[in-house]
């Protein structure tokens, strides 16, 4: 996401994106950088690409469902909380599982999960910061 477009994006909601990979909205959605020569995804810059080394990619907007392909629950302070790998259509996401119970019975390996987002809090002009996880799909 460019400076101009998180400015507009502040200005007409009061909300920024707390990593710039997330595109908020009426349907809030994740987007990567694609290579164009051969796919390969990245959510971070890239002046190359890792894979096939050229230097052209293309903006592309993430599922906002998945599978979790791998988890581990971190237990850092008084709660824990489920760190995973979500497969959305091809492209792995690292998140936060959100609004599931930190158990081993409550996670599984395959599990449906949807995109969400949350808020971090807000600044003292009243900006919110928002982040994004995952939760179990509806069935």
């Amino acid at each position: 996401m460019s400076e101009n477009q998180k400015s507009e994006q502040k200005s007409k909601t009061g909300e920024i994106p707390f990593v710039d990979y997330l595109v908020l909205g009426e349907d809030p959605y994740l987007q990567a950088n694609e290579c164009e020569s051969c796919g390969a995804r990245y959510f971070d810059r890239r002046n190359a690409c890792a894979s096939c080394f050229e230097d052209n990619f293309r903006q592309v907007p993430i599922a906002t469902e998945g599978e979790v392909t791998s988890f581990s629950i971190v237990q850092m302070g008084p709660i824990p909380y489920v760190s995973a790998v979500v497969d959305c259509d091809g492209t792995s996401v690292k998140c936060t599982l959100m609004n599931v119970e930190a158990t081993p019975e409550s996670v599984k390996l395959g599990m449906n999960v949807k995109l969400m987002t949350y808020s971090m809090g807000e600044d003292s002009e009243g900006v919110e910061a928002i982040a994004f996880g995952f939760e179990p799909a509806s069935s």
